[in-house]
């Protein structure tokens, strides 16, 4: 089982944006930037790609709300949006509100956000929705 699969089974406590019978949202405690957020299927795939290909758009659709409520939660041109996939052996989608395409570079360091900031962005986001 994944760390992804016990979050979205609430084995451990995630800062949650949304959610429906297929798919989990919620917020990355590394953020890349402020509001930052996952998107997993809750099905356990390791590759995106091998999802069937419904998952794949039902998945993008189930992130469009989202992807709306952090452009307007948060000061940046648009919501980016990334699959990397080499951290957690489970498919999933990475969110990021942007200003340039250097505001996607996971080589940058990620600190662990604070609880605090984390219950701010979650309520931020969700107000948009």
């Amino acid at each position: 089982m994944t760390i992804f699969s016990k979050i979205i089974a609430g084995d451990i406590p995630s800062y949650k944006i949304a959610e429906n019978e297929k798919f989990f949202a919620f917020l990355d405690i590394f953020p890349l930037r402020e509001g930052h957020v996952l998107v997993v299927p809750k099905t356990e795939v390791d590759n995106l790609f091998d999802l069937p290909a419904s998952y794949l758009q039902e998945m993008l659709v189930f992130a469009q709300p989202v992807a709306k409520a952090i452009e307007k939660a948060f000061d940046c041109n648009r919501c980016g949006i990334s699959v990397i996939g080499l951290e957690v052996p489970h498919a999933h989608i990475h969110l990021i509100p942007i200003n340039s395409a250097n505001d996607l570079n996971f080589t940058q360091a990620k600190p662990q956000a604070s609880a605090e900031s984390l219950k701010k962005v979650q309520e931020k986001i969700t107000a948009q929705l």
